[in-house]
């Protein structure tokens, strides 16, 4: 599938899922800052991928939770530490972590999930 095509079927689940308007669901859209998603939609949108697309979702693979456990060793002071940096790109490697890593307050690990993430991450697993 085409980045063009999971991301047009990802906007339609977005829009459904959280009952947003379809206006609002742009690539650089944020799900928690800008479409509201919270904690339990994000078990909704995982099992919504995996019916829409065929796929399987490992849990801790879209969402890894180790990082917002608040584990020291990846968390210290507010801030993702360089080992907690080097986690996301393990477990998020299709994620854009270049302006995070500027700046990598704890607070923001939110605003890296984004609408083009979800894609991207989706055509990772269908285009393997």
């Amino acid at each position: 599938m085409s980045h063009d095509e999971i991301y047009e079927k990802v906007k339609a689940l977005l829009v459904d899922a959280l009952s947003v308007d379809d206006d609002q669901v742009s690539p650089t859209a944020r799900l928690q800052a800008d479409l509201d998603a919270e904690s339990i939609d994000f078990l909704d949108i995982v099992f919504r991928l995996e019916r829409e697309f065929g796929i399987k979702i490992d849990r801790n693979e879209l969402f890894p939770e180790s990082i917002f456990q608040g584990d020291p060793d990846f968390v210290q002071d507010g801030k993702v530490t360089a080992k907690g940096l080097a986690e996301l790109k393990e477990k998020m490697p299709f994620a854009d972590l270049s302006s995070f890593e500027k700046d990598p307050k704890f607070d923001k690990i939110g605003d890296l999930f984004t609408v083009d993430l979800i894609t991207r991450y989706v055509g990772s697993k269908v285009n393997g």
